[in-house]
């Protein structure tokens, strides 16, 4: 007994010991948290000097963003725990099937994430507090809980942010609104490097710091996930339970668990009398945030929210007239971490039980969804994207399924092949497949954070069936190798044009200066047809000694099959030399970035063009767009944006000249409103009848909310119809499913509509006001307004949404390539 008690004083001794040699994040960085933004490589440095200090915390670098900073993950546990790490992993894995190990694990694993959104940055500095906190005073938490902290997701956009404000700010700091260290600039630190919201990625994986982490999130598939985030100043700390809607996918088990952190994190804010909210404003629908991914990926998905921001900076006055500090920030986002890995210890078991009977998947309506393989390049991306988030897909058997039909939205049947593509809810991740995949999502509550729609068949252009019953298949090898062969007597080289892989092809092309041409007319040669938009590489057009060598390497890097013919006379169709063959000439792309334009949208069409295309393009900021002199381009992009104070009168004539010269203006979304009913324009707007202003408004104070919301569109999905014999579609069927964001209507064009909702304007899935489908009937998707010797292009939608909606970008490919190409400038 004596003995015992001597282990025991010694043990606790030793762990004094040790906790008095950790330094403090204060202590280690020389500066009290909260006093000044901490940059990325000094954070890092604080958990490399932790987990180089104790053995019972491991650093592993998953990653590194697209400016080289690195990306970190923390294991913070007993040291038992530590030393078993592995084992737990795989246990984890083991209980819910996705290793074939019969394994029990006991521990609950607990997913702490920090700083997605750059300029929330007080949640990085919390998450220094956090470690030392874990690993001093709240180590009994630790002994059945394994926490992996990730201290910032998003450090290029934090560096950006915590950079400019170091350079802007006052000594001592200013707390007043209007001081410039509280008005951040374009594009501001929210995003990552290509200005994407990392925070809406979660399950299309676009980006480099979401494609690292989710592998090794699926490494581990924590039990507990945690998002920290910020809102505005005047803002009370926002945590769970979240608000309505809920996915129906989400279980009782996972929604109360929500409030019982919930409560407890308010028992610690009570004590302190800081202001909360809960059940309001932040809902489960949408997949991809850092909350509803890994709910759907069985965890308890939640998101917090302090007050602050980007215009908090080190302190500011709300306008209730108190001061909120940085150090005010991260402190209550320790407490709710904390709280967290708390209740996580005090339930892992229950945790544990429940994680498992989520991936219980023998309830779900829909068994299988079933995709027509009727373009390789588009199954390829397909299986891309489910591998990154290592969901299984076989291929059918031949024959005939039956069940819910997308393209008509009806029940039906359709004629399957051994080169379709199945993938099964009867897997571990059936319940995020069928997230993914679902036809129309159960929406019971229209006040919703983000878009109400995102299948995967519609997105990616697709023919698919969902199946109540589970459809036959086989796993098959469909590796295709790509060995063009080399032919010298060849008169042309002829490929398709039906996907971005094209697209990306003719980009190569052109950096190699080889000279394509493209049909705009349907012909036939040596027996093969080849629809619109085919290119044709002319011998006679490239005359280098090298060119068949160098068209092969690139057709073969770029997996495209080239089909030869010795004439240019066609079996049927236009031959080789007609003038509906056109050259496409090396294009000089400009586009508009800055004060005025959506960094969302620009930053899209910036990651596009860099890492899909693989084209170069100038970018051009608006502040001195007008001195810009624009015979240097062929086409410039107008993202979406508000260009008021941009477009003036007489750069809007500068633009139109350069147009009727040949160019190809492309306008994104708001920026079509800077031509809309403006003299010599074509494009019209589309409004309802209103109510007179003069009626008086006698909705009740608290319905007006939900009735504003027949004026709204929260992301829904419409089917339009297609010109597919227009250059801007080649490459389409005569159907597209557009994401409609916007309200905005615009009427048909007199010439030019290439994309348009006809006069039923059927919502196929999400959410739409029932004034905002009143107006839609009979309005403009993508057109062109031909201006002389060149043409503008109107995006009504984004092609390019998030980067997800992958069907839409072939849309913006046409008009950069095929609209006006032929003309050298």
């Amino acid at each position: 007994m004596k003995i015992k008690s001597l282990l025991i004083i010694a043990f606790f001794t030793f762990s004094t010991l040790i906790a008095q040699e950790i330094q403090s994040p204060s202590s280690f960085l020389g500066y009290e948290i909260g006093t000044r933004f901490t940059r990325h490589h000094k954070v890092v440095d604080y958990f490399k000097y932790v987990s180089n200090q104790l053995t019972n915390v491991q650093l592993e670098k998953y990653g590194e963003t697209n400016e080289h900073r690195p990306l970190y993950v923390t294991y913070i546990s007993s040291q038992e725990n530590i030393d078993n790490l592995e084992n737990i992993r795989k246990a984890n894995l083991s209980q819910i099937g996705i290793l074939s190990e019969n394994s029990e694990n006991k521990k609950a694993i607990v997913w702490l994430s920090y700083n997605v959104h750059g300029n929330e940055a007080s949640s990085t500095e919390a998450a220094m507090l956090t470690l030392y906190e874990l690993v001093s005073s709240k180590k009994a938490w630790l002994e059945n809980t394994v926490v992996i902290l990730d201290p910032c997701i998003n450090p290029d956009g934090r560096d950006r942010y915590v950079n400019w404000y170091n350079q802007v700010k006052s000594t001592p700091y200013d707390i007043g609104q209007d001081a410039k260290e509280h008005n951040e600039p374009w594009p501001g630190g929210r995003p990552n490097h290509y200005l994407f919201d990392l925070n809406r990625d979660w399950a299309w994986a676009t980006q480099i710091e979401s494609q690292q982490r989710i592998k090794i999130y699926n490494k581990w598939m924590p039990h507990v996930h945690v998002d920290f985030h910020e809102q505005g100043i005047n803002s009370p700390y926002y945590f769970a339970p979240a608000a309505a809607p809920f996915h129906e996918i989400i279980t009782d088990w996972q929604r109360d668990f929500q409030t019982e952190i919930g409560k407890n994190h308010a028992k610690y804010f009570d004590k302190e009398g800081w202001l909360y909210f809960t059940k309001e404003s932040f809902d489960l629908l949408y997949p991809s945030y850092g909350d509803t991914y890994p709910t759907f990926m069985g965890a308890i998905g939640m998101t917090y929210e302090q007050a602050g921001h980007g215009r908090a900076g080190l302190a500011i006055q709300t306008d209730e007239g108190e001061v909120l500090t940085l150090k005010d920030r991260a402190i209550h986002h320790k407490t709710t971490g904390l709280s967290t890995v708390e209740m996580s210890s005090k339930n892992a078991a229950k945790l544990n039980s429940e994680f498992k009977k989520y991936f219980d998947n023998t309830d779900l309506k829909y068994k299988s969804f079933v995709v027509k393989n009727d373009n390789q390049d588009k199954i390829n991306r397909l299986k891309a994207l489910l591998d990154k988030h290592e969901i299984s897909y076989e291929n059918t058997e031949n024959g005939t399924v039956k069940g819910y039909i997308y393209e008509t939205q009806k029940d039906g049947k359709l004629n399957v092949n051994t080169s379709d593509l199945v993938v099964h809810t009867n897997q571990p991740k059936g319940k995020m497949v069928n997230v993914l995949f679902e036809p129309k999502v159960k929406i019971l509550d229209s006040l919703t954070y983000d878009i109400t729609a995102w299948s995967i068949p519609y997105a990616h252009g697709f023919k698919a069936i969902a199946s109540k019953t589970s459809v036959s298949s086989t796993l098959k090898n469909n590796n295709f190798g790509f060995n063009n062969v080399i032919d010298k007597t060849a008169y042309a080289y002829i490929t398709k044009w039906n996907s971005l892989k094209d697209a990306t092809f003719l980009a190569d092309l052109l950096k190699n200066n080889i000279v394509p041409r493209f049909s705009e007319k349907p012909f036939t040669t040596n027996g093969i047809s080849f629809e619109r938009g085919s290119l044709i590489i002319l011998r006679n057009d490239n005359r280098s000694t090298n060119f068949d060598e160098k068209l092969k390497k690139i057709a073969d890097k770029n997996m495209r099959q080239l089909t030869t013919t010795s004439t240019g006379f066609s079996d049927a169709g236009v031959d080789f030399g007609s003038y509906s063959v056109k050259p496409i000439h090396k294009q000089k792309v400009a586009l508009l970035s800055g004060e005025g334009t959506s960094s969302l949208s620009f930053g899209e069409i910036w990651h596009f063009f860099e890492t899909e295309l693989q084209y170069p393009l100038t970018i051009i900021d608006s502040d001195y767009f007008s001195r810009v002199d624009f015979s240097n381009y062929d086409v410039i992009i107008l993202p979406n944006g508000y260009y008021s104070s941009v477009l003036k009168k007489s750069t809007l004539e500068k633009l139109t000249n350069w147009t009727r010269s040949g160019g190809t203006l492309i306008a994104i979304g708001g920026a079509l409103n800077s031509f809309a009913g403006k003299k010599g324009f074509s494009l019209k707007r589309k409004d309802t009848k209103d109510k007179s202003d003069d009626e008086p408004n006698m909705i009740p104070y608290a319905a007006q909310e939900r009735e504003n919301a027949n004026n709204l569109i929260a992301g829904a999905i419409f089917k339009s119809k297609v010109d597919n014999t227009h250059p801007l579609a080649f490459g389409y069927t005569d159907a597209y499913f557009t994401l409609k964001r916007s309200s905005s209507a615009y009427s048909y064009l007199p010439n030019g509509n290439v994309a348009y909702l006809t006069d039923t304007a059927p919502s196929i899935s999400g959410f739409a006001g029932k004034n905002v489908l009143e107006k839609l009937p009979e309005t403009l998707l993508f057109g062109e307004e031909r201006k002389g010797r060149g043409s503008i292009v109107y995006m009504v939608d984004n092609p390019l949404f998030r980067s997800f909606w992958d069907n839409g970008k072939l849309f913006l490919a046409n008009a950069v390539f095929l609209l006006n190409s032929d003309k050298l400038k």
